[in-house]
């Protein structure tokens, strides 16, 4: 936890950029680039709600973990719901293992596909090159080094992110160029179709189909948890906020310059639009400089994902189960072995590239998100906590999440997993607190 000594700067930072992986270079813009400005509202719904985690779940959190003395996210779930037999813990700890390798497998995804668009090399081979890079910032660092290291790199790849856009606008042909491509390629330029029920409801579902999730992402909530000044959360949350406006509204105009750009020289795999640009328009030197942004928000993610896994593993399971008397050097051990396993396990499912980088994201943030954030609103703001609720808000939120995609595969409307796992948990947690309550305050019978 750094001892808790963060800066209302790297706390900002480090929130933003450890969520900011290859995501928003390649995935989102490809988005952009294949339907238009109605896929927008994604970027809305990661504004509003990530405002809303600032605002309502920061301080809140800050406060609880430093009173009981928490150490990880799942410490925190463990004592504020009194779990005693450990199984809480050491549940929450393997769902996020689940989801999260899934997660930072998406990262070595983006950077392989880097490495061989860049030199003579197969995609395999740039993997087992990308993890080689990432290893060593966890191996080495800790919490505090990975934090300071968002916060350079989270400026670093703002910078490009907003500098690409405004230098190609022109060189494309400018607006006029993207709305005639857009028009040819049939491609709206629209924020939606018209206003009516069906659109607001289709908007609606794309905004809490991405939104909701960063409610319950143990990566950005540690770094609430670190922060040194609970008053300084306030300036925290305008920094980060500034910089998450900034980096979403210029990756939008990245993939609008790819609809000019690309329209008549087709691109096979959208997810590399920026890659292509840089690569067609800018010098190697430049290109060079250019595409260490893609590996700097690729390693922010993964490592700070990676960094929790084995914290959680080291705390959560290795201390609690097996070892309670474990000294730090020993734990240190422990969860360097972790880094190792964890690298292994997402590096074999990047290896064989199973799905694209925006449905692996996707996938492994709605399971984080319908896991534990109905549970961690749940749990800051209401009274009426015991185990029971934990378990069932987890347990259905995660199932849910997990196998919706096969589910809606076979629907003809289409709905985001996190909408439907974070709907399931809520309703799950409210269900079982009121029976709980009910249960406490019926009066029994005097025969």
């Amino acid at each position: 936890m750094g001892n808790r000594s963060l800066n209302y700067w790297v706390t900002a930072l480090a929130a933003h950029a450890s969520d900011m992986s290859s995501w928003l270079f390649m995935a989102y813009p490809a988005m952009i680039f294949l339907f238009g400005l109605e896929k927008i509202w994604i970027a809305v719904g990661l504004l509003v709600c990530m405002y809303c985690n600032w605002h309502f779940v920061a301080p809140k959190i800050r406060v609880a973990t430093e009173k009981l003395n928490c150490l990880t996210f799942f410490s925190y779930l463990e004592r504020q719901f009194n779990d005693t037999s450990g199984r809480l813990r050491i549940f929450t700890a393997l769902i996020c293992f689940v989801f999260y390798t899934i997660y930072i497998s998406a990262g070595l995804v983006g950077l392989g596909l880097l490495i061989e668009s860049l030199f003579p090399v197969s995609y395999q081979l740039a993997v087992g090159i990308s993890i080689l890079i990432a290893l060593p910032y966890v191996l080495i660092g800790g919490y505090r080094t990975l934090a300071w290291l968002d916060l350079f790199q989270g400026l670093f790849l703002m910078v490009i992110i907003v500098a690409v856009p405004c230098l190609l606008l022109n060189k494309v042909g400018g607006w006029d160029a993207i709305h005639s491509s857009a028009a040819a390629s049939q491609i709206s330029l629209k924020l939606a179709p018209g206003l009516n029920l069906k659109n607001i409801f289709n908007i609606l579902l794309v905004i809490l189909g991405w939104g909701l999730g960063y409610f319950g992402q143990p990566a950005i909530i540690t770094k609430f948890m670190g922060i040194k000044e609970v008053h300084k959360i306030a300036k925290s949350k305008f920094v980060g906020m500034s910089w998450m406006l900034v980096s979403l509204l210029a990756a939008t105009f990245v993939g609008l310059i790819g609809i000019a750009y690309f329209s008549q020289n087709p691109l096979e795999n959208p997810e590399m639009v920026f890659i292509h640009l840089v690569k067609n328009f800018f010098n190697p030197f430049f290109v060079g400089i250019i595409l260490c942004a893609i590996f700097a928000a690729s390693i922010n993610v993964m490592c700070s994902q990676i960094l929790v896994l084995c914290s959680s593993f080291t705390e959560d399971i290795y201390k609690r189960i097996f070892r309670p008397t474990a000294v730090s050097k020993e734990l240190l051990l422990v969860s360097r072995l972790g880094v190792l396993f964890v690298s292994l396990i997402a590096f074999i499912i990047a290896y064989y590239k199973i799905s694209s980088i925006y449905s692996l994201v996707l996938y492994a943030w709605s399971g984080l998100g319908s896991s534990f954030g109905p549970l961690l609103i749940f749990s800051l703001y209401s009274k009426k906590q015991n185990l029971n609720i934990a378990w069932a808000g987890i347990l259905s939120g995660s199932i849910t999440s997990a196998i919706w995609p096969w589910i809606n595969a076979k629907l003809t409307l289409h709905i985001d997993p996190i909408i439907i796992g974070f709907t399931c948990s809520y309703l799950a947690i409210l269900i079982v607190a009121y029976l709980s309550h009910k249960k406490v305050t019926q009066p029994t019978s005097i025969t």
